[in-house]
């Protein structure tokens, strides 16, 4: 049975060996044969400071998305709130089709939207504001035109900063305002929708501001095990990948 693939929040780096090792070997052992599609929305990267950061690592993970790429599975990505500076030079190396922030797929007959997530959490006014900037046409253009040992530490504060922010926001905060999951799923005319961000996996049945049942799938992060949502024609499962296997 064919069967669609979704992840996101990897957060990959140089420091944590183990989360690269378990994305490869799950990239490997796909099912080219069965698989239609791998989704990524968003964070694969721990940070992302531009396409010119070129070096062995990021090179490992561009040719094994283009092996399942070339074995016949397309890859598509969606920009997260730690890899939105991921352009077309990484893309084509990775053999990646870059979506929009928001995109509405067939899941076998399903109309579904997907997306990383971040917007959905409105409550957190500071990073709302950034993000708006951030996804601007100017400012990305700003950023990557500066040195790259200066983006370096740029990426490095604000880690820092990000991380002592989190330890203050409340769990309320830093999740998704229901109302905001509801207006998107007006918006965009669905009763199904897929994002990451939260890190906090889950389906969660709830109901849409017309009264209709409607379905919020969250994805899984990657920082102790692997984490995808497989979905076929007759199922939707949050599968996990143990370290080491």
């Amino acid at each position: 049975m064919n069967q669609t693939l979704l992840i996101a929040d990897l957060h990959l780096s140089e420091t944590r060996p183990d989360i690269t090792h378990c994305f490869l070997q799950f990239l490997q052992q796909i099912d080219t044969g069965n698989t239609d599609a791998l989704y990524i929305l968003g964070d694969l990267f721990e940070v992302w400071i531009g396409d010119d950061e070129s070096n062995a690592f990021t090179r490992s993970i561009a040719n094994a998305l283009l092996t399942l790429k070339d074995s016949g599975v397309p890859v598509y990505f969606i920009h997260g709130n730690r890899d939105f500076l991921l352009g077309k030079k990484y893309a084509e190396q990775s053999g990646m089709i870059l979506l929009p922030q928001q995109q509405v797929i067939d899941l076998y007959g399903t109309a579904t939207l997907i997306l990383h997530g971040d917007e959905l959490c409105t409550k957190d006014l500071a990073y709302q504001k950034f993000r708006r900037k951030a996804r601007g046409w100017w400012w990305p253009r700003l950023v990557l035109a500066l040195p790259l040992k200066t983006r370096r530490n740029i990426a490095r504060k604000g880690r820092e900063t990000s991380k002592q922010n989190q330890q203050q926001l409340t769990q309320d905060i830093m999740d998704v305002t229901p109302e905001e999951v509801l207006s998107y799923l007006a918006r965009f005319n669905v009763s199904h929708m897929i994002h990451g961000h939260t890190h906090r996996p889950a389906i969660h049945h709830i109901s849409t501001t017309i009264g209709t049942p409607a379905k919020r799938i969250v994805l899984g992060d990657w920082y102790e095990q692997g984490s995808l949502l497989k979905v076929t024609a007759e199922s939707t499962e949050l599968l996990s990948i143990p370290f080491g296997t």
